[in-house]
């Protein structure tokens, strides 16, 4: 099934409580390698979109999108305020005046927000970053895209590949961000940015079965 304006309502406060119920363990996944702070200031910038979206009315997912994306921009610390600020930003572009998303428009919007991410941070895969869970995860709905399956199938797909992705970086020595700094000893620790891209899309696809 496809989501609508309503569903993504839905979509957004489940993510807000995805990240209430992981901000202690974002926090620490940030403390050893960057600032210690993702987890509350996730937590934070949803807790703001869940306001946002509460107070206003809506009819098309871009101007939902937008909002979310402006929220988090201006309520989200760090650097992952203007990534994820942007990242949603840039779908809004993609989904406006659509009341409702399917595999080819997330996969279109999603890949038009991963482009957002990497203009902006200019990361790489095998940065240690959002993008190594991003990437494949948008290559995995572009292909499910392509193959006709249906949203529930392709978000199964993205949120795979996600985890792959975001297991990948433990080994990897970050080249960017607060990261970066620690060199080799950034090694052997989970990237939090990864991981709340995964957590983000692995909500998304519980609420679309929820909702099926």
């Amino acid at each position: 099934m496809n989501l609508d304006v309503q569903g993504m309502l839905k979509v957004f406060d489940a993510i807000g409580e995805t990240m209430a119920a992981h901000k202690e363990y974002l926090t620490e996944l940030d403390s050893a390698i960057g600032d210690a702070d993702h987890g509350i200031n996730m937590n934070r910038g949803f807790h703001k979109v869940h306001d946002k979206l509460s107070a206003g009315s809506y009819t098309d997912l871009g101007a939902l999108f937008k909002d979310v994306g402006m929220t988090l921009m201006g309520n989200v610390g760090g650097a992952s305020g203007p990534l994820y600020g942007t990242f949603f930003m840039r779908m809004s572009t993609k989904l406006a005046g659509r009341q409702d998303v399917d595999t080819v428009s997330l996969a279109d919007a999603m890949e038009e927000g991963l482009k957002g991410i990497v203009a902006l941070g200019k990361a790489q895969l095998q940065d240690k970053t959002m993008v190594d869970a991003l990437t494949p995860a948008v290559e995995a709905l572009k292909k499910a895209s392509d193959n006709g399956v249906d949203l529930c199938g392709a978000l199964e797909a993205g949120v795979a590949a996600a985890q792959s992705g975001m297991e990948s970086t433990i080994p990897l020595v970050a080249r960017k961000g607060r990261a970066s700094y620690l060199g080799e000893r950034s090694a052997g620790h989970q990237d939090p940015g990864a991981t709340s891209i995964y957590l983000i899309l692995s909500t998304i696809l519980r609420s679309v079965k929820e909702s099926s």
